[in-house]
C-alpha cells in the first residue's frame, strides 16, 4: 500500500502529517529500522514512478548516501524536521516553529503569551494566534482557511489525549 501523498509534487500540512504516520507505525516519534526501509522503497518507487531514476543499482548504497544527507543529527532514523527537509511541503510551517522556539525559556515565554485564560491549556482559538504570529515573523503569506488548516494539523499531531487543546507536555513534545 503507498504511502498517502507521496507521489504529489507539493504537500500539504495535512498530508505531511499523514506521511508521517503512516511511516512512523509506532508512534515514536521516529521513522526508524523496518519503517525507515518502507519509507526508502516508497521513495525509490515514487521517484521512478515520476522518471527520476539514479544511477546506482544498490539499495543499501543508496540508502547509505540518502541518510548521510537527511539524517542530520546521525543517529541514523528520521525526525519529524529532517522529513520535512526531504518532502515537498507547501509551508514548511513545522521548522518555522521549530525556529521560533527553539530553547527552553522561548518556549515557557510562548507558553505563557499564549496561554491567555491561564487555564494551563493552549486551546484551538489560541494556537491559531500562535500560529498566526508565528507565520506573520516568519514572513510567510497565509489566509484564514490555511490558518484554519495549521491549527488542526498541530492538534492532530501534538493533542495525544483528544481533548482538543494542548496541554504543556504534549506542547512541549
Amino acid at each position: 500500500q503507498q504511502a498517502p501523498h507521496l507521489h504529489l509534487a507539493e504537500l500539504t500540512a495535512s498530508q505531511f502529517l499523514d506521511i508521517w504516520r503512516h511511516f512512523d507505525a509506532d508512534g515514536n516519534g521516529y521513522i526508524e529500522g523496518k519503517e525507515l526501509e518502507n519509507f526508502f522503497q516508497e521513495l525509490e518507487s515514487a521517484r521512478k514512478g515520476a522518471g527520476v531514476d539514479s544511477k546506482k543499482d544498490n539499495l543499501a548504497d543508496k540508502m547509505k548516501e540518502f541518510m548521510h544527507k537527511y539524517d542530520k543529527n546521525a543517529d541514523g532514523k528520521i525526525e519529524m524536521a529532517e522529513l520535512a527537509q526531504i518532502l515537498p511541503t507547501e509551508e514548511n510551517f513545522l521548522l518555522c516553529f521549530r525556529q521560533h522556539v527553539g530553547s527552553s525559556s522561548e518556549f515557557m515565554e510562548a507558553w505563557r503569551r499564549y496561554d491567555t485564560d491561564r487555564s494551563g491549556y493552549i486551546e484551538a482559538n489560541e494556537l491559531k494566534g500562535f500560529l498566526s504570529d508565528l507565520l506573520k515573523k516568519a514572513n510567510r503569506p497565509y489566509d484564514e482557511p490555511k490558518l484554519q488548516e495549521y491549527t488542526q494539523t498541530i492538534l492532530r499531531m501534538f493533542d495525544m489525549n483528544g481533548d482538543g487543546k494542548l496541554g504543556l507536555s504534549e506542547m512541549s513534545r
